[in-house]
C-alpha cells in the first residue's frame, strides 16, 4: 500500500514537472514571437481538462504609458474568432427551432434582393454562398453602421459563383447571417449573443467593440510596433469580426465547445463538421470553425483572426481537453505557425 502511494505521488510529480517544462518552453517561444514580429502586446491563456494551467501577458496594451497586458483584464479585438461565437449563437437558434440551416435565406429575409441562385443558411454560414468580400476601404471603414446598414454595402451585388460550387471565406456573409439571426429571434444581434452565450458562460469581459465610447481596459491597436492603427468602426460586422475579449474569456468559450452546455451535441456536430462542395470535396470549415486533425489524428477546431490592430488565434482540442487562446494588438501577423508551435508543446 505504501509502495502504491509513493508510485502515485511520483507519477503526479512527473506530470507537474512536465507541465512546468511545457510552460517554460511556451513562454520562451512567445517572447521570441513577440520580438520577431514587433508586437507591442500579447496575451496567452491555456487550459487543460477544464483548468487554466497558464495565462500570461507580454508587452504593453499601451506602449506610451507602459500599461502592461493582463490576460484576465486587457481587451483585444478578437477579429474573426467572433464567427465562432456567432456559430454557437446560431446553434442555439437551431436548437430552439427558430432557424433551419437548410432553409433558404429568403424564408427569413424575403425582401433580400433576388440573385441568380438561391442559397441556404448553412451555405451562408459555411462560406459557400458566393457573397463577396471587402472592396476599397470597406475593411477600414470608420463609420458606425447598424447590421442592417452593413447589409446595404453588398446586398445588390451578384453572387461570385453558384452556391456550394466553391469555398470563399469572407465576413460580409456573416453580416447577412447576423441580420437573419436577429430577424428570426426578433432580438438585436448583440443582445442575442449576450443572452445566449456571454451571460450563461459568465464571459464578463467580452463585448461589442463600440467605436463611440471609451471602453475601460481596451488595448491600443497598432499597425507597427510604434505606430497606432487608424480608427475603425466594427459594429455592423460584429458577427464576423466585431467583438472584444480577453484571452481568459476565450478559454471559457473554448471549454464550452469541448463540453457543451448551451447547445445540443447534435448541433455542436453540425458546426464542427467540415462542409462539402457539390464536387464532394471537403472545405475544412464547418460553421464558424476551421476543422482539422492533429498529428495524432484527433479533432482540432480553431479560428484565426486578422483585423485593424489585431491578430488572433483560438485553438480547441476536444479529445485532449486543451484550449489555447492568443490575442495580439498588431495588424497583419500570421498566427498559424505560432499556433502550431503551441500545439506541439501542449499536446505532447
Amino acid at each position: 500500500m505504501i509502495s502504491l502511494f509513493f508510485t502515485c505521488l511520483g507519477f503526479g510529480q512527473n506530470i507537474e514537472t512536465s507541465e512546468k517544462l511545457n510552460i517554460k518552453e511556451a513562454k520562451k517561444q512567445a517572447k521570441r514571437f513577440l520580438r520577431k514580429h514587433g508586437i507591442p502586446g500579447m496575451s496567452i491563456s491555456v487550459s487543460r481538462k477544464g483548468n487554466l494551467i497558464w495565462s500570461e501577458g507580454f508587452g504593453y496594451a499601451n506602449r506610451k504609458t507602459k500599461v502592461k497586458v493582463e490576460p484576465n483584464k486587457t481587451l483585444f479585438r478578437i477579429a474573426s474568432i467572433s464567427k465562432s461565437i456567432t456559430a454557437v449563437t446560431l446553434g442555439k437558434l437551431v436548437d430552439d427551432n427558430l432557424i433551419n440551416l437548410d432553409e433558404s435565406i429568403y424564408n427569413y429575409l424575403p425582401d433580400y434582393p433576388v440573385k441568380n441562385h438561391d442559397f441556404t443558411v448553412r451555405e451562408l454560414a459555411g462560406h459557400l454562398a458566393g457573397i463577396r468580400s471587402y472592396r476599397g476601404n470597406e475593411f477600414t471603414l470608420n463609420k458606425k453602421l447598424s447590421i442592417s446598414e452593413g447589409v446595404e454595402l453588398f446586398k445588390n451585388d451578384s453572387l461570385l459563383f453558384e452556391p456550394s460550387s466553391q469555398f470563399f471565406y469572407n465576413s460580409f456573409g456573416y453580416v447577412l447571417l447576423s441580420e437573419i439571426m436577429q430577424k428570426a429571434s426578433q432580438t438585436d444581434f448583440v443582445s442575442l449573443v449576450e443572452k445566449s452565450v456571454f451571460n450563461p458562460l459568465h464571459m464578463t469581459h467580452t463585448m461589442l467593440d463600440d467605436s463611440s465610447i471609451d471602453i475601460p481596459n481596451k488595448t491600443n491597436f497598432y499597425k507597427k510596433k510604434r505606430v497606432l492603427s487608424t480608427p475603425v468602426a466594427n459594429e455592423y460586422k460584429v458577427a464576423g469580426g466585431g467583438f472584444l475579449s480577453t484571452s481568459e474569456d476565450l478559454i471559457t468559450f473554448g471549454k464550452e465547445i469541448i463540453s457543451p452546455t448551451l447547445i445540443s451535441k447534435d448541433v455542436l456536430t453540425e458546426i464542427t463538421t467540415s462542409q462539402k462542395l457539390k464536387s464532394g470535396n471537403h472545405t475544412g470549415y464547418g460553421i464558424g470553425f476551421s476543422v482539422e486533425q492533429t498529428k495524432n489524428k484527433t479533432p482540432k477546431y480553431y479560428h484565426t483572426g486578422g483585423g485593424v490592430g489585431t491578430s488572433t488565434v483560438l485553438l480547441i482540442y476536444p479529445k485532449e481537453e486543451v484550449v489555447i487562446s492568443v490575442l495580439t494588438n498588431r495588424t497583419g501577423i500570421k498566427m498559424d505557425a505560432f499556433g502550431k508551435a503551441l500545439e506541439a508543446i501542449f499536446l505532447d
